[in-house]
């Protein structure tokens, strides 16, 4: 029986996972995230700020932001027109995995700098 509940709890957390990394696990959604955090809030000032990211997929990234409930588009009808996106307060539900993730990117940085230093 506990095997049988520990396969259940497993699968479990599995799709729990899957569920996450739809949402947060493309290549760039993090990364844009992390810039509207900082306070980079124009689009162009985003596909700027993040290195190597076109505007097609940021405009693709922002858009699955916003359906999932991170994000909000404001276009002001200027001259010129400005879009921009704020981040809504759901987006706080990350703060700890972008804290640990960073954590864990920095360490590990770290840990391989001193490796290659060793076969120097």
């Amino acid at each position: 029986m506990e095997n049988v509940i520990s396969t259940e709890k497993c699968r479990n957390s599995i799709k729990a996972l899957e569920d996450a990394m739809y949402v947060i696990g493309g290549k760039w959604t993090l990364r844009v995230i992390i810039a509207l955090k900082d306070g980079h809030t124009r689009f162009n000032d985003l596909q700027r700020t993040i290195d190597g990211i076109s505007a097609k997929v940021l405009s693709g990234v922002l858009k699955d932001l916003e359906e999932n409930g991170f994000v909000k588009r404001k276009v002001d009808i200027g001259v010129p027109v400005v879009v921009e996106y704020e981040l809504l307060s759901y987006a706080d539900s990350l703060q700890d995995v972008l804290s640990a993730l960073v954590s864990w990117g920095e360490m590990h940085r770290q840990k391989v700098i001193r490796r290659q230093e060793e076969f120097v």
